[in-house]
């Protein structure tokens, strides 16, 4: 996506990622007081190579205590359709791809926590690829989920990628995950990444994927969470990062929805909530995004039932990408939501949904006969 900032930005979350890993380590490693008999499962009760959740069960593992030691390797493996793969706890430095035929795949994370199994790479759209020219933003992503039905739990999905390590890279978008599949669900997950973080979308213009987070985070600064699929986000968390290369407002924008026109349903965000690291007020809630590839986008995007921290520009929560689609000509709402973020200042700046029309905005509504909140855990 475009971005208005390319200046570079020294801040870096590696520190997570470091963490991460030491946690991954600690929890392969045997505590002091148990015996070697005693030594923790890697893949907790997710059977093991030796006794499988099923014959279509496959695990990871760094260290090459499972069947492989990269996820890529894995979901190689899985030909077909319904393959799960457990991941063990550790950080995999690796791009990986789930492509169209491999359909109903579930991955699951062996940890104690999402911070535990880390799947990590450090492409932006400017970077080189061999061969010449560059990834551009879909390139960039750490992790591309293309197929039908795809499940992620346990796991935190990251793009390490830094303005501040390349200066004179303008392309500076690095995707942690970019999913297109129908019936996508992602369920105590983590995002993270500084530009278009999360990219939610779908397989071509006529196509309204359905995608469902639960229980997730995400974080990053400029149109971290975007697409044009039919997406809903419950109970989630997304945290807005500081910036030390911008002196003034606006640092970033949370959601860049791309909805079709023909798609009734954009982006619902409802019993969730947005932090931030910056200042009050230096960042916007949304701003529509009408790519060249479908100048009849019409940007739909709901948040409802949500607390909006102060970093959120209260008095103008939403602004234009383009002069040439105005915000106000697009599918932007709220409904009784709640913190210094969402007070309606000049409350033609803040669309309200009325009870009647916040009646048909739920996650029954948006994802249809499709119930993937019975599913999570």
């Amino acid at each position: 996506m475009p971005s208005p900032h390319h200046r570079q930005l020294p801040l870096s979350r590696r520190g997570f990622l470091a963490a991460s890993a030491a946690a991954g380590a600690l929890a392969l490693t045997s505590a002091p007081a148990r015996a070697a008999s005693a030594r923790p499962r890697p893949f907790g009760r997710h059977g093991s190579p030796g006794a499988r959740l099923t014959p279509k069960t496959l695990y990871v593992h760094p260290s090459g205590d499972g069947d492989f030691t990269s996820v890529q390797a894995a979901v190689i493996a899985g030909n077909g359709s319904g393959w799960t793969l457990v991941i063990a706890p550790g950080t995999y430095r690796e791009t990986v791809a789930v492509d169209v035929t491999r359909t109903e795949m579930t991955w699951l994370g062996a940890g104690d926590d999402p911070r535990d199994v880390v799947i990590v790479h450090d492409n932006a759209a400017g970077t080189p690829k061999p061969g010449g020219g560059t990834h551009g933003t879909t390139g960039s992503a750490t992790t591309l989920v293309q197929a039908d039905g795809f499940t992620a739990r346990g796991i935190t999905f990251a793009n390490d990628w830094l303005r501040a390590d390349h200066p004179g890279v303008s392309g500076t978008q690095a995707v942690a995950i970019k999913v297109q599949g129908d019936r996508s669900a992602f369920h105590h997950c983590r995002f993270l990444g500084h530009q278009d973080t999360l990219y939610a979308d779908s397989m071509a213009l006529g196509v309204f994927a359905r995608q469902y987070f639960a229980h997730c985070y995400a974080e990053g600064d400029v149109d971290f969470v975007f697409g044009r699929a039919t997406a809903v986000y419950e109970h989630c968390h997304f945290r807005t990062l500081t910036r030390t290369d911008l002196s003034s407002a606006p640092y970033g924008f949370v959601f860049a929805p791309s909805t079709a026109g023909a798609n009734p349903r954009g982006h619902l965000v409802t019993r969730s909530r947005v932090s931030s690291e910056a200042p009050d007020a230096h960042y916007k809630l949304a701003r529509p995004w009408v790519p060249s590839s479908d100048p009849t986008a019409r940007p739909s995007l709901t948040v409802r039932d949500s607390h909006l921290g102060p970093g959120i520009d209260a008095l103008a929560p939403y602004t234009n990408m383009s002069d040439n689609f105005p915000w106000q000509d697009q599918r932007f709402a709220e409904y009784r939501n709640t913190g210094p973020g969402a007070v309606v200042i000049v409350p033609a700046n803040r669309p309200q949904l009325t009870a009647e029309q916040a009646g048909s905005a739920t996650r029954e509504a948006y994802l249809g006969d499709w119930t993937p909140w019975k599913e999570c855990r």
